[in-house]
């Protein structure tokens, strides 16, 4: 058993003021905002994420965490701008969703660990409520469409990847086209049937998991008995599965210790590890729920 994580180094993340590009609506109460920052773009890799603030704003006081969705480039190939997916939850996200391209925000990253490139034939992606973000990056990576960080990693490139996305409607659902003009599996789940299976996203990944004659591996974020089940299937069928905390955040550099989890070290043992440094990806047989 091994606990997925890197120290944070004061000198790998930047703290810019940086300009909006986009700021759309993708479903309800979610949004996806494009903002320039070259620096941060050329470093960033899946699962790790960022601290946003409104530029010029001292209320909210704090910086909200958010997990890298996408990198954009420009014609010569050069990564310039990052996407974040975020839920409209709260004074931060309300203010934000009501600014236009051109204004700016303060941000800094990349934090966090993010998802280790192991090699699997088969990457079962799942998501429930907002969790989908780290995803979609994640997917390019192992179907070899793309590579992030510096120096630039390389996933082993896997044969599938599924996606099983759960919501409580269709209208929660957000960037499904997205994953799907990759060629992923998307597989659906919501809680009134209203698109996909009537049902929870464990359901679906229970079926994908009957199909399979491989060797998948699971990734997983979103609500955290959502993560649990998934974590205790996982440990059922025998599949490796990392998961991508939500634990709440206040400063994302691991000083002020309110984003701790219970996570167990090799002799079986636990202690308490920030989220924001050691985390937000761990292997799941290591989490005490």
């Amino acid at each position: 058993m091994s606990v997925a994580h890197a120290p944070y180094l004061a000198d790998s993340a930047v703290q810019r003021s940086v300009e909006i590009v986009e700021n759309i609506e993708l479903a309800r109460d979610t949004w996806r905002v494009r903002f320039r920052f070259p620096e941060l773009a050329a470093k960033i890799t899946p699962g790790q994420f960022v601290m946003l603030k409104l530029a010029g704003f001292n209320d909210p006081l704090l910086g909200r965490p958010l997990a890298m969705y996408d990198v954009q480039g420009n014609a010569q190939g050069e990564a310039t701008d990052v996407d974040v997916v975020y839920l409209v939850k709260g004074k931060l996200t309300s203010r934000l969703c009501n600014l236009q391209p051109g204004q700016r925000l303060d941000v800094w990253g990349p934090l966090g660990n993010g998802f280790q490139p192991q090699p699997t034939e088969h990457l079962i992606m799942v998501a429930g409520g907002i969790g989908q973000t780290p995803f979609l990056a994640l997917a390019k990576e192992y179907l070899g469409l793309a590579r992030f960080g510096l120096p630039q990693r390389s996933a082993p490139p896997a044969r599938r990847v599924t996606f099983c996305y759960g919501a409580r409607n269709q209208s929660y659902f957000a960037g499904v086209e997205d994953f799907e003009a990759l060629g992923v599996d998307v597989r659906l789940a919501t809680d009134d049937g209203s698109r996909g299976k009537k049902g929870l996203v464990t359901d679906l990944l229970r079926e994908v998991l009957a199909e399979d004659r491989g060797q998948p591996r699971i990734v997983c974020c979103g609500p955290e008995p959502m993560m649990e089940a998934v974590s205790l299937l996982a440990a059922q069928q025998r599949v490796p599965c990392q998961i991508s905390l939500e634990t709440p955040m206040a400063c994302g550099i691991g000083i002020c210790f309110t984003c701790v989890a219970k996570v167990r070290d090799e002799d079986g043992e636990w202690d308490y590890r920030r989220t924001c440094v050691e985390g937000p990806v761990f292997d799941s047989s290591c989490i005490v729920w």
